[in-house]
């Protein structure tokens, strides 16, 4: 399955479904999530934030910041996280494997053959990390020391594997530019 998406990716990968991927991510940050944000924190009654972009926090943070959302809050952030946070991961692993794609494709100087679906990685912690988020959400006031400790492990995965593909795209991006470089002088 990894060779054929790789391949998938390799072969769909073009300025166009870069265009793509940028119009259909552009509109998470900039617009849904920071309403979403927003909202949460006019229902909590303070500024809280999403534990999604927290990093290195522990289970008592979590567990503190389910309880001041409020029940509204809960409601409107468990809604948030089983729509709209379902579809961004499926839309910035599209994103980036396209990005890798366009840097490795046909390079002699990739890392391994699959470098183009390192996101896939980030995809499957960020789901993994809504799922337990939704679920200290859902069961509040029964919380879970263990679900908080396993979320907080899962985002510092994200942010980790995040921080792996960033790396891949500026080596890529570095790469690329010197080929660019060697071509045009030699």
């Amino acid at each position: 399955m990894l060779p054929a998406l790789s391949s998938f990716f390799y072969r769909i990968a073009s300025w166009k479904t870069l265009l793509l991927g940028l119009a259909l991510y552009i509109p998470f940050p900039a617009y849904i999530f920071k309403h979403l944000e927003a909202d949460m924190n006019a229902l909590a009654g303070k500024s809280l934030g999403p534990i999604d972009l927290l990093i290195g926090y522990d289970p008592g943070r979590v567990m503190q910041m389910v309880s001041e959302y409020g029940p509204e809050a809960r409601a409107l952030y468990a809604r948030g996280e089983l729509t709209d946070d379902l579809a961004y991961p499926l839309i910035y692993t599209f994103l980036l494997c396209i990005i890798l794609s366009l840097l490795f494709r046909n390079r002699s100087y990739a890392p391994f053959q699959f470098v183009n679906i390192v996101p896939i990685w980030i995809w499957a912690f960020d789901l993994l990390e809504n799922l337990c988020i939704v679920y200290l959400l859902k069961c509040y006031p029964e919380t879970s020391t263990a679900v908080a400790s396993i979320c907080s492990v899962l985002t510092n995965l994200k942010w980790a594997a995040f921080a792996v593909v960033l790396g891949l795209i500026v080596y890529g991006f570095v790469r690329w530019v010197i080929s660019r470089r060697q071509t045009q002088l030699g």
